[in-house]
């Protein structure tokens, strides 16, 4: 698949020497879903603002679907939905007055079936007569969706959209995400809700301190990264790991009940089978064994840990 965006030596430095965002390298492909990773302060919505054009770079280049977002800023800026973390409406207008003007914005012909299909994915269609400061937050969080798709935009940009939000909302997020993609749409997301993107991402960037550390498929990230957990299960309760168990690198369990093994499936040997005959020649009885595959929580608390190390 081509690349819609196209990110290169991307940098942002400020007067006070800080740098935001440090020779970035990104291509994101035409219809897949890129979640963007990072704790705060890591660059991600810096990121996404010198995209959109909110912030200037201090050098590099950017283009969306060959448009150089210097050279041919209206062209590209035409392809780009966005959804803010902060919510700013203007609190008296009508909702489908708000999200008609967005696509004005854009230079798009008024098309009322658009408008009218938008606001009933977002379950806005029978509030669209009121004000917007008559609704609740998550109902003006639904406002900005509308207002970013309004122009029909090839590449969204989610930053932190269900941040604070019900759990209804964050469905109807992802339901319509999954729509857009099937359209063709480009979606990158920020996201505090890291389970969120491990069940709708392709794929997954990690941002620390201005710099990427890795981009790569979701699927094989956990494949490569991921680690396996087995817990040994035990009929009766230990105050401390047996010495004869010591040099397995076990974890006794909060209730003393049982023994937790990290293994690596990639290696060749697991060291399982050792470890349940060690397990029984110390005279423990089992009662259960469990396994369970790391997260991309996990995964990307361990990448952020090393850099920051």
């Amino acid at each position: 698949m081509p690349a819609v965006l196209n990110i290169q030596n991307l940098r942002k430095a400020y007067s006070d020497g800080f740098e935001a965002l440090k020779n970035i390298d990104l291509q994101i492909e035409e219809g897949e879903i890129f979640a963007l990773l990072g704790p705060n302060g890591a660059g991600k919505t810096t990121l996404i603002s010198t995209v959109c054009g909110i912030t200037t770079p201090s050098s590099g280049s950017i283009s969306v679907s060959g448009h150089d977002i210097a050279a041919d800023f209206r062209a590209a800026r035409r392809l780009i939905g966005l959804v803010p973390q902060e919510i700013a409406l203007e609190p008296f207008e009508k909702v489908i007055n708000t999200v008609r003007f967005s696509r004005g914005l854009f230079g798009k012909p008024r098309k009322d079936a658009v408008i009218e299909d938008i606001l009933k994915r977002l379950s806005l269609w029978d509030k669209r007569d009121n004000q917007v400061r008559e609704l609740s937050g998550g109902m003006k969080r639904r406002v900005l969706i509308a207002k970013a798709l309004a122009h029909e935009p090839r590449l969204l940009f989610l930053d932190e959209p269900t941040a604070g939000v019900d759990v209804e909302l964050r469905k109807d997020m992802w339901d319509i995400v999954a729509d857009l993609k099937r359209d063709g749409v480009t979606i990158i997301l920020t996201t505090h809700y890291i389970e969120e993107a491990e069940a709708i991402a392709d794929r997954v960037g990690v941002i620390a301190k201005g710099e990427i550390l890795l981009v790569e498929e979701k699927d094989r990230l956990m494949q490569q990264m991921g680690k396996k957990e087995l817990e040994v299960q035990l009929s009766g309760s230990l105050d401390s790991i047996p010495g004869a168990l010591a040099h397995h690198n076990l974890q006794l369990g909060a209730d003393g009940a049982s023994l937790i093994y990290v293994y690596d499936t990639n290696q060749e040997r697991t060291g399982i089978t050792k470890l349940l005959n060690d397990v029984a020649a110390a005279g423990l009885t089992l009662r259960d064994v469990v396994t369970r595959q790391s997260s991309l929580e996990d995964i990307f608390v361990t990448l952020v840990r090393e850099d920051a190390a």
